[in-house]
């Protein structure tokens, strides 16, 4: 920790603002793509609107991609809207459309088709459920212009990254009818004690989720024809742009119940195991040196979900570690955890997204998700028992379960690499969410039977079997997360810690033995580590009374199994 700690001495994360001085050009790898910007009002009309145009196209002109913009509703058509990659509302007010054409919008979004709200375009098509879908919220009221500080919530987003943690910034603030947060990804919310009229307590005020197949993101700034000539708000529009059309990715699912354990300068419960160091600046870890790795030491997690932002400079390499026990020795985690690689150009089972050496990722899942050096991604490593999936940018891109009994993921620590000179990797938002450990209910398998104990017996060496359901305390099994399967206060048991194919299983009290650890499997399994073998209903029979057994792992539907 001393090392770390001479870093952070010497840099500090002072910035609380920062913007672009001119908007942030798209990567050179951004494809050529058409924008509708659909400006129609049947309310209120902005006078911003015209700036708000002018500045897409200027956007646009700037960032390899043409504008349309239009105010004709017949614009709505099937054939016409395949044409653009993202539509805009841009300050729309009532109802812009009719039936014909939202069914066309509709088909569009669902396509995959990109959706852009900015500022009253949640007062549109109140009566239209679909369109309150898709732009997240609907318009309550707002207070006078003034000015007000927004607390960036999310910065790896290309609509927020170029921003700190916060952005303080004249607008008209609109508060809207319901919190949408459960539904969308926040990316930022107002702080309602920087200004007067704030109604919501807490107050996103931007945000993009995926909408039945499409893609959205709002932003409720943009009311002032001044909006539209700031840097830092262009660039905002311009990400949010480029993520409806899918040129940039991001990870918009809705998350609530993380723990923050970096949130830009407070290091506590983090330590440096090896040569190297993390540098702080702009509420950003950058990794320089190596070969070492800053973990968090503080505490170890069982079930869990870790999200954190990373991003390359170039051709670097990093990795997160997960699983490994505490140790100042940073091989401890190499030999005795698992790595999720940073590296897009190295081999597939040690490239980004891969389990090192150990899975390759999903490579065409992987390439459709990532984005470029330069800009940011999103892990989430979804870690429950001992299995392991791994999310890029919102999509799956791996699931490895571990069977090797030497390494477990049902506990340990979590670290970043700082993988050598010339490796610079950044990463920032580190945030933990810990699951229930404890799962109980039902567990099903082949011809929908239940797992039960024979006659609901508890004494030990009682019969596990296959049964019709029937919801009684016989067919209710605990997982608590402990490797073990309980039913009736005692263990799913190995018969005498047997190895060999066909060896029965029974109720047993439990005794923290091999004979009693299970492991849920991608593929629906639950594999004893001790024996290698899975819980099998023997003869591939799905009658009343079909006992369990172990046998070799195969994948057929009497291994397979659906857990509480």
């Amino acid at each position: 920790m001393s090392r770390l700690r001479s870093v952070l001495s010497t840099i500090t994360a002072t910035a609380v603002m920062v913007l672009a001085a001119t908007p942030v050009p798209a990567p050179a790898a951004d494809p050529s793509y058409k924008v509708l910007v659909f400006s129609k009002t049947a309310g209120f009309r902005h006078s911003s609107i015209p700036n708000g145009i002018q500045a897409i196209r200027d956007l646009g002109a700037a960032n390899n991609f043409t504008v349309d913009a239009t105010e004709d509703g017949g614009a709505f058509t099937g054939a016409n809207l395949a044409q653009y990659r993202a539509v805009v509302f841009l300050s729309t007010t009532g109802d812009v459309l009719n039936d014909t054409q939202q069914g066309a919008f509709e088909s569009y979004v669902r396509a995959g088709g990109g959706y852009v709200g900015v500022h009253a375009a949640s007062d549109t098509e109140y009566q239209w459920p679909f369109y309150g879908g898709v732009v997240g919220g609907y318009f309550h009221s707002h207070p006078a212009i003034q000015q007000a500080t927004v607390r960036v919530e999310d910065r790896a987003h290309a609509s927020t990254s170029h921003l700190g943690p916060d952005w303080v910034r004249t607008d008209e603030w609109y508060n809207f009818q319901a919190n949408p947060r459960a539904n969308v990804h926040v990316l930022a919310r107002l702080d309602e004690g920087t200004y007067s009229g704030g109604t919501m307590g807490d107050h996103p005020i931007a945000w993009c989720q995926t909408y039945q197949g499409g893609r959205s993101w709002y932003t409720a700034g943009g009311h002032t024809e001044q909006a539209f000539a700031e840097p830092g708000f262009r660039a905002h529009l311009l990400g949010g742009i480029r993520y409806a059309a899918g040129t940039t990715k991001a990870d918009c699912r809705a998350e609530t119940g993380y723990t923050s354990l970096f949130n830009g300068s407070d290091t506590t419960g983090w330590s440096q195991a090896g040569p190297g160091s993390f540098a702080v600046a702009d509420a950003t870890l950058t990794s320089r040196g190596g070969m070492g790795m800053l973990w968090y030491s503080a505490k170890e997690f069982r079930s869990y979900s870790l999200k954190l932002d990373w991003k390359l400079a170039g051709d670097d390499n990093s990795g997160v570690f997960i699983g490994f026990p505490a140790s100042s020795d940073p091989w401890s985690a190499v030999n005795n955890g698992y790595e999720i690689q940073i590296d897009p150009t190295d081999a597939v089972d040690r490239t980004t997204g891969a389990v090192y050496t150990f899975k390759s990722a999903d490579i065409a899942a992987r390439d459709g998700a990532l984005n470029p050096p330069g800009e940011w991604n999103t892990y989430e490593l979804l870690v429950e028992g001992e299995r392991l999936q791994v999310f890029l940018n919102g999509v799956k891109i791996n699931d490895f379960t571990n069977t090797d009994p030497a390494r477990s993921l049902q506990q340990g620590h979590f670290g970043l690499q700082n993988h050598g000179d010339g490796d610079d990797v950044s990463f920032r938002n580190i945030r933990v969410k810990e699951l229930s450990a404890t799962r109980t209910g039902r567990i099903t398998g082949l011809g929908g039977k239940c797992v039960d104990v024979s006659n609901a017996g508890t004494a030990d060496g009682t019969k596990i079997q296959l049964w019709t359901c029937n919801g009684t305390n016989a067919q209710q099994w605990t997982l608590p997360g402990d490797g073990t399967v309980r039913a009736l206060g005692k263990c799913l048991d190995v018969r005498s810690g047997g190895t060999a194919n066909g060896t029965l299983t029974q109720l047993w009290t439990c005794n923290g033995s091999g004979a009693q650890q299970w492991a849920a499997q991608s593929g629906g399994a639950l594999r004893n580590p001790q024996s290698g073998r899975c819980l099998d209903a023997s003869g591939n029979s799905s009658a009343d009374g079909t006992a369990l057994h172990i046998w070799d792992c195969n994948g057929a539907a009497n291994q397979r199994w659906t857990l509480p």
